[in-house]
């Protein structure tokens, strides 16, 4: 075996090795599932442990684009329809955080609460 070809192995199983930590490290984060239907979230509220972090996965069911905003949190994430993601939050401190869709903000309102 060439000098390249171990090299390229090596770094492959190093590759394969960070994934595999990297997988089984998000599978232990909480996850909390949010939809969003006829331009409102549900559920609107979503409780989280404080001081944990957690994952939030966020389907947009509607038949326009939508978009997870909050100036609290600092994130944001826009879907198109039919679309699915997530985010990764750090531990929370205990309260309650907005969010709201930019696209219905007068309907699309959440809240997260970290007890």
């Amino acid at each position: 075996m060439s000098f390249s070809s171990r090299r390229f192995f090596g770094s492959l199983l190093v590759l394969i090795v960070l994934l595999a930590h990297a997988s089984s490290f998000s599978a232990d984060l909480p996850t909390f599932n949010l939809v969003i239907r006829n331009g409102h979230f549900v559920p609107e509220t979503t409780e989280v442990p404080a001081n944990t972090k957690f994952r939030l996965l966020i389907k947009n069911e509607g038949p326009g684009a939508e978009e997870f905003e909050s100036a609290e949190l600092h994130k944001e994430k826009v879907l198109a329809p039919g679309a699915s993601s997530f985010l990764i939050f750090q531990p929370l401190k205990p309260g309650t955080y907005k969010f709201f869709g930019e696209f219905h903000p007068d309907t699309a309102q959440g809240r997260i609460i970290a007890r």
